[in-house]
């Protein structure tokens, strides 16, 4: 019997090792690939082409969200079950609209989290009832404008305000200093907004950074 790959996108240990530990208890499913940070996420899931990928929404370095609609982009047969602590319409809208296959509330059962893994690898789509309750009332939900930011613009805000400096984001996304420099010029100039502070403000609102994430200001 050929297993169902998966792969853990969780920035907390102690989850991920659960996760882990939990998934590999069932003789059809192994875990291939962790990664504690979207950035690593989207790199490895494009490597080792894992048939599920458990997604948190609230990673470093490249949020959930965006790191999910990169892996769709790139690994178009692989399916992404979202599990996560936050259920506000903002994040579910975002998911779903994106084409992720599943929905989980972190407090959900382990049998509940295993049979949506087998429903999404069997072509199903899987949801918590109240992420499923939440979507019938979704219709004509209004769309953030993050949507007037190209996804590498996205990428640069939330390596900004998360704290980083130019240097140290170019270093993340492996382009230069000067490109930095431009996407955040544009980012500034596309939200009307031209400090670090009211770009942090911005990213919790729209749900890219949490705003309990400690966070350094750089300038």
């Amino acid at each position: 019997m050929k297993k169902t790959t998966v792969f853990l996108s969780e920035d907390h240990l102690i989850v991920r090792k659960g996760l882990k530990a939990l998934i590999e208890l069932e003789k059809d499913m192994t875990v291939v690939g962790e990664a504690d940070n979207g950035l690593d996420a989207v790199k490895m899931v494009k490597h080792l082409a894992p048939m599920v990928v458990i997604m948190d929404i609230a990673l470093p370095k490249l949020n959930g969200i965006e790191a999910s609609r990169k892996i769709l982009k790139e690994n178009p047969s692989t399916k992404i079950l979202v599990l996560s602590a936050y259920a506000d319409d903002g994040y579910i809208e975002k998911m779903t609209s994106i084409g992720v296959s599943g929905f989980l509330i972190k407090q959900c059962s382990p049998n509940i989290l295993i049979e949506a893994i087998r429903e999404i690898r069997n072509g199903n789509v899987f949801f918590s009832p109240m992420v499923s309750d939440r979507l019938k009332k979704m219709d004509g939900f209004s769309k953030k404008t993050t949507q007037a930011l190209s996804e590498r613009e996205v990428q640069v805000l939330q390596l900004i305000t998360e704290g980083k400096a130019n240097k140290e984001v170019a270093f993340e996304l492996e382009i230069s200093i000067k490109t930095i420099e431009k996407h955040r010029q544009s980012i500034m100039k596309k939200l009307s907004i031209h400090d670090v502070a009211g770009l942090t403000r911005y990213a919790i609102a729209e749900g890219i950074i949490e705003c309990n994430r400690p966070k350094k200001i750089n300038e």
